[in-house]
């Protein structure tokens, strides 16, 4: 309804003669007094500055002209300054309820984004320990982005990134190499800043099953270090499956470097002067990008900083042909990820392909006290944990509830509460009871003909259908703004709505007709409730 109330504006606006650049965005929205209507734009107070006048006047005259089809709106009117309110006819929801049911399991989905090809990287954690609650919410928000961008049509490729060289590695090869040692009764200390999980010592013991003693004199840390990864990086894709996850590739940032685009991005930089050399270091111009300093691009040991290696990783991104890339970061890259995106731009990428999806971090509650993690003391919670202590459904929707750009406090205490005061099940338990509703019916009634919905004149079912009907904007607008608790809050205001209508309105004990009828409406109600849960990769139990 949104673009069709944007298509008949702009229609109406050709009267004023207006250019391009001369129109404002059409904005439709709910307004916060359903008595106003159902839907409302402020195009007219946008536009008193251009055409010299009040909006007032500009708002009869935008709808004097608007030519719409009464089948989808019923009435027109001017609020205020200058708002224009629109209510929908009875027809339009009855015939949107039908689209509801003759969907099905595609109702919602659209076609903004056919023929895109965007790749989404996300997790992105290197292979020295189990993923903590730390990277849940990364996990969890790219993934559901990535099914949001799908139902708008997408092509949508999930990578993991990850870096199995360096400083962290060698540190866990060291870690591993000593508990090995141990395990075989030998003398060794773990190294400064070793990682001390008890990951490290079920790592070490399968290289003794599976080498005995052959290993004591490997002076090295190869053996060591692959092991590590190989096992750790086994339990991170078997973690990743159980909250309902699948990446469809993993790039090692080696690759970067073995293929040369490391020393071609550099060479780059230096034949347009974004490059120099001071202090032994190599330093990248990002002065001539707004910041206030440069930026070292290799230290003077030699090791590149993650910036340059990052940026050949878009680069190469960029050159397997995808329209967008989207990368989901914690906040700690908020001041660093800007580099990316000017050597990016140095290069002759479009910057504007690149998109970031900045979150802040997590706090578990844990008995009240918040919970601090380290991979490397072993002080943390792994996911694995976390989905035994509450479930993969509430570990998923928890980490989803809130903005990505506030701060989330999960609270153990309140994702193990039971019945509807614990969010997940209020609308796993709607979805349930309306298939217990429709079970009833089932065994009550046989209906021969469609259902009459013209039937369903009450004013807690227009609410609900007004409701639902908004579920494929809600998608779009969750998928352009990265923000799938906008989806979370949409269900929950529809459970809402149901509860009222079932409250207000009997389904069983009615003529037959009025029965069937309502009946269409709850099974509609619960094909969206189950599209949504879906949507952010949650259960819909029939029964509970």
């Amino acid at each position: 309804m949104k673009s069709y109330l944007r298509q008949i504006i702009r229609q109406s606006l050709t009267q004023f003669d207006l250019s391009e650049d001369d129109i404002p965005e059409i904005q439709i929205e709910k307004p916060n007094q359903p008595e106003h209507g159902d839907s409302a734009s402020n195009i007219a107070l946008n536009l008193a500055g251009v055409l010299k006048d009040n909006p007032r006047n500009i708002a009869e005259q935008i709808v004097e002209n608007l030519n719409y089809d009464e089948r989808k709106v019923a009435a027109v009117e001017i609020a205020g300054p200058g708002f224009i309110n629109f209510r929908y006819a009875e027809n339009y929801l009855f015939d949107e309820l039908q689209a509801v049911l003759d969907q099905e399991q595609d109702f919602g989905k659209t076609t903004s984004l056919d023929g895109q090809r965007i790749l989404l990287e996300f997790v992105s954690a290197n292979p020295t320990g189990p993923l903590t609650v730390g990277h849940g919410r990364n996990a969890v928000l790219g993934d559901t982005v990535a099914r949001l961008l799908e139902w708008t049509g997408a092509e949508v490729d999930r990578e993991y990134y990850f870096n199995n060289a360096g400083r962290q590695m060698r540190k866990l090869g060291q870690s591993v190499r000593t508990r090995y040692l141990q395990e075989l009764g030998q003398e060794a200390e773990l190294p400064e800043d070793g990682y001390e999980g008890e990951y490290i010592r079920d790592i070490a013991q399968a290289l003794v099953e599976e080498h005995g003693d052959k290993l004591v004199d490997e002076e090295g840390i190869t053996v060591f270090k692959e092991k590590a990864e190989s096992m750790i990086f086994e339990d991170i894709q078997a973690t990743l499956q159980r909250m309902n996850i699948k990446m469809d590739s993993f790039f090692n940032e080696q690759e970067v470097y073995d293929d040369g685009s490391i020393e071609k991005a550099v060479e780059a930089f230096r034949e347009k002067d974004l490059a120099y050399d001071k202090d032994g270091a190599t330093w990248f111009r990002t002065t001539n990008f707004g910041k206030d300093k440069d930026t070292v691009l290799i230290k003077s040991t030699g090791e590149p900083t993650y910036r340059l290696p990052d940026i050949a990783y878009h680069a190469n991104k960029l050159d397997r042909g995808y329209d967008q890339c989207i990368d989901v970061f914690g906040a700690d890259h908020i001041d660093t990820y800007p580099d990316v995106l000017s050597g990016i731009q140095a290069l002759g990428y479009d910057p504007d392909k690149v998109d970031v999806v900045v979150y802040q971090f997590v706090t578990i509650v844990k008995e009240g006290k918040p919970f601090k993690m380290s991979t490397r003391k072993a002080n943390f919670i792994t996911l694995d944990e976390l989905m035994d202590e509450v479930g993969s459904d509430i570990t998923r929707f928890f980490f989803l509830m809130r903005s990505p750009n506030t701060h989330l406090e999960f609270d153990i205490a309140e994702a193990q509460a039971e019945g509807e005061k614990n969010p997940v099940f209020y609308l796993q338990y709607a979805h349930a009871r309306i298939h217990s509703i429709l079970r009833k019916v089932e065994d009550e009634y046989s209906f021969e003909n469609d259902p009459n919905l013209g039937l369903l004149s009450h004013e807690s079912e227009s609410k609900l259908i007004k409701t639902m009907i908004r579920f494929p904007e809600m998608i779009q607008s969750a998928a352009e703004s990265r923000e799938p608790h906008r989806l979370i809050n949409y269900l929950e205001d529809l459970a809402s709505d149901f509860t009222s209508f079932y409250h207000d309105c009997r389904i069983l004990g009615e003529d037959e007709g009025l029965v069937q009828a309502r009946t269409a409406l709850a099974k509609a109600v619960a094909q969206v409730l189950a599209n949504g849960l879906g949507i952010l990769g949650i259960s819909a139990p029939e029964q509970m």
